[in-house]
Order: C-alpha cells, then structure tokens, then sequence
C-alpha cells in the first residue's frame, strides 16, 4: 500500500508576522493580563507622592521643630533635645494627661456599650428599622463640634434646656452653671460625647451582626439557648475583631479630643478640663512655643500608635 502525498502532509511552520520577528520569547503577548513592573510602579507613584509630600516631609519637619525654640514669630535657635526632656518637668502637662485618661476611661465603654445597644435595636428588617438607623447615626452626621454649639446655649442656668428638664423632674433647682464646674463639665461633655459617638459604633457593629450567618442562630436556639446566651456565645465571638476596631477608634478619639472641651470650657476652671490636644494647641498659639508644642505632639504620636498597637496585640485571633 502506498501513501499518496494528500495523506501525510508534514507540519507547516506559520510564517512569522514582521511584529512577531521583534519579540523576544517568553516575552508577554499584547493581550496578558500580567503587566511588567514598570506599570506597577507607576500606578502606585501617586499614592507614594501624596504620602511623601502631605505626611512624611510634615513628619520630618515637625521632628525638626520639635527640636527649636521655634517661636510662632520672629526667630529661633537649636535646642536638641532640651524640649523632650522638659516634658518630665511640665507638672501642667501631666496634669493633662490624668484627665484625658480620667476622659478615656469614662466614656470608652459606655460608648461600645450604647453602640451594641442600638445595634441590636435596628439589625432586624422591622418596620421602622431604618428610621432609628438614621435618628440614631444623626448626631455623629451632625458633628461634635456643632453640638457643642448648641450645648453651650441649652447648658445656660436658668434658661437652658438641659437645666429645664432636670429642674422638671426634680433633680435640680434649674440654675446649675455646668461649664463653670470641672467635676460637672467633664460629666456633660462625657454625655454629649457617648450620644454623639456611639452612632458610628453602631454602624460598624451592624455591618459584624449582617455578616454572621442566621443558620448560627437558628442552632443554638433548637440547643436551647436563650437571648442572652446567643448573644454571648454566637454574636460577641464573631464581633471580636469589629468590637476590636470600635474600642481602638474610640480610645484614639478620646486622646485627641480637642472641638467639644475648647467650644465648651477652653479648658477651665483653670486646668480642670485641660485634655493633651488642648493643652498642646495653648502652648502653641497661646503661649507661642510652638518647638515645645511639637515636642508634645510627637510624644502623643507615638503614644497613640504604642497604645493601638497594644490593642490590636490584644484583640488579635488566637487559633
């Protein structure tokens, strides 16, 4: 038997395109979805610019402040590091921080609390539901800064709201001066910052609760779990890293509490309601060192970053 020659037919080599002939082999087609380095980096430089220019160079500056005698006018001189080490000395500076901790300590877990509270309020699609999302986000939409605003009018004795119901239901006589007194200012400010704040603990609560799936529930309620029980077994263990996430936000905002105490008090009687942040901007635009000023700041930076990472070190899974 013989093969004629339409049978076999040897492979024919595809003629290279003249754009074929450049490319090199292993090279990527025009079509990839892998982009060389080149493109990767040029899509990440405007990111990397931005941070260099608005917080890296800021940060080095203000490094360099902070080693000055740097006056808001007129000239200035290198002290090194004599700014960092009056620190230990500034009697009023640590007085400020107690208060802002004494702050921090009082307003941290009523807020997570008052958070969750509303949360578990509105996670179900009742009717209503979305109306006391929206009563209840309001006053962190609204702004802490406005609502000291008008805390100040209805805190006046005598004519103010605050004063008017608590004189209604016999708790006081109506004429309590509450932004003069550092034990009842500090307790007002406290009450306006969990209202105002725990709205937002409640959203980020709410977008946890929506992702744990109802077959959970469903489980421990055929094992005969009560409420109480669902709550502490299924939905606390799948929150840990969102309740994480809402105690490191609320504690960095109550050390860099500034709008509510400077509108409502500016710090007095005195130092009594002086947090850090306040007590930093006075020597810096009152007092006018601004190089001691920055001093102070780098410290809060960097106790602000220890204490969140010692949070996220806590809060962190454990398998």
């Amino acid at each position: 038997m013989t093969l004629s020659s339409t049978d076999v037919r040897a492979p024919v080599r595809e003629r290279a395109t003249p754009r074929d002939r450049g490319r090199r082999p292993g090279r990527l087609g025009p079509r990839s979805l892998v982009h060389p380095p080149a493109v990767g980096m040029a899509l990440v430089a405007p990111a990397v610019l931005f941070v260099a220019v608005f917080v890296l160079a800021p940060l080095v500056f203000a490094v360099y402040i902070s080693m000055t005698n740097w006056p808001l006018i007129g000239s200035y001189r290198f002290v090194g590091l004599s700014n960092y080490a009056n620190i230990l000395q500034d009697a009023a500076f640590w007085q400020s921080v107690a208060y802002t901790l004494t702050y921090t300590a009082i307003v941290t877990l009523p807020i997570l609390v008052v958070g969750y509270l509303m949360a578990v309020v509105v996670r179900a699609n009742r009717r209503g539901s979305t109306a006391l999302r929206t009563i209840f986000f309001l006053p962190y939409v609204i702004g802490l800064s406005t609502l000291s605003f008008l805390l100040v009018l209805e805190a006046q004795p005598g004519s103010g709201a605050v004063n008017m119901i608590l004189q209604a239901l016999h708790i006081t006589d109506g004429q309590t001066a509450w932004l003069v007194n550092g034990p009842a200012a500090t307790g007002l400010i406290c009450v306006l910052v969990i209202w105002a704040v725990s709205g937002l603990t409640m959203v980020l609560l709410i977008s946890g609760m929506q992702s744990i799936p109802r077959e959970l529930y469903e489980s421990a309620e055929i094992d005969g779990a009560s409420w109480w029980g669902r709550e502490l077994h299924v939905t606390i263990p799948l929150l840990r890293r969102t309740i994480g996430m809402s105690l490191i936000l609320s504690v960095i905002g109550s050390f860099l509490a500034f709008s509510q105490f400077y509108i409502l008090t500016q710090g007095g009687p005195g130092r009594a309601t002086t947090p850090i942040v306040l007590y930093i901007y006075q020597r810096a635009f009152v007092q006018l060192q601004v190089g001691a000023a920055t001093a102070l700041s780098i410290v809060l930076i960097i106790v602000v970053a220890l204490i969140s990472a010692g949070q996220f070190w806590l809060l962190r899974e454990r398998d």
